[in-house]
């Protein structure tokens, strides 16, 4: 099999390694996602990976609970940081090579961001985990994806959800929901699809990265995906 990508940045939710919980991580989905990216890393795709921080803590609802937004923003950048070491871990029992990153200095933990750096691992065949957002409070970790892509010249940002595609309307809400194979930067937008946050969708609409959003949680997936199944969503500029 041939991929259809040469380099990819993949955003993955904080909630995606809850599995079966309610918070935390769950060792099973961390596995399993971990098997999925090996899969692909053994294609030669060379891998960004973004994970967000709502399994540990989200700043926008502390917010509501007397934590001042900044203070809750870094703390949702350290709670992605965490997620990172956990998957690192679980790449590495997959006999995957990474390097773990952050946009916050850390440095008994992780390099600091440093976007030829994060390149250079990438041509080394590295798996590159990029933690703490864009290392700003008021920008959320879709924001961080399509800029991390944009620097380290992914050709798409890849992202994962708990459902198939985009559709409509909230296909877990909606039995008539209808999802798209293809849809515009300027219709998710108008539509306001919620695929990304505002930032992120004009990021890569200026930028020309198109976002492919497909369902992370079915095993094999992101393999079909990058060997050019038709698996998910295509939000681009033309449909």
């Amino acid at each position: 099999m041939k991929p259809i990508y040469r380099r990819i940045l993949l955003k993955l939710s904080g909630e995606s390694l809850m599995g079966e919980q309610q918070f935390g991580i769950d060792p099973n989905a961390l596995r399993a996602f971990a098997e999925d990216v090996q899969q692909v890393h053994a294609l030669g795709v060379e891998i960004g990976i973004v994970f967000g921080g709502g399994n540990i803590f989200r700043g926008v609802q502390a917010a509501g609970k007397g934590i001042d937004k900044v203070s809750g923003d870094h703390m949702g950048m350290l709670a992605t940081v965490i997620n990172c070491i956990a998957f690192q871990n679980a790449l590495e029992a997959q006999g995957v090579p990474t390097r773990l990153q952050t946009a916050i200095r850390m440095e008994q933990i992780a390099e600091g961001f440093i976007r030829r750096r994060a390149i250079r691992h990438l041509e080394k065949r590295r798996v590159v985990l990029f933690g703490a957002g864009t290392g700003n409070p008021y920008f959320t970790t879709d924001t961080a994806a399509v800029l991390r892509a944009v620097e380290i010249e992914a050709e798409v940002v890849i992202k994962g959800t708990r459902v198939d595609g985009v559709y409509d309307k909230d296909p877990e809400r909606h039995a008539d929901a209808v999802r798209f194979d293809t849809i515009s930067y300027k219709d998710v937008l108008d539509r306001n699809l919620r695929v990304m946050d505002l930032t992120a969708i004009t990021m890569a609409q200026e930028n020309g990265k198109p976002i492919l959003v497909f369902n992370m949680n079915e095993r094999g997936n992101l393999l079909r995906l990058l060997t050019g199944q038709p698996v998910g969503t295509t939000v681009t500029e033309t449909t």
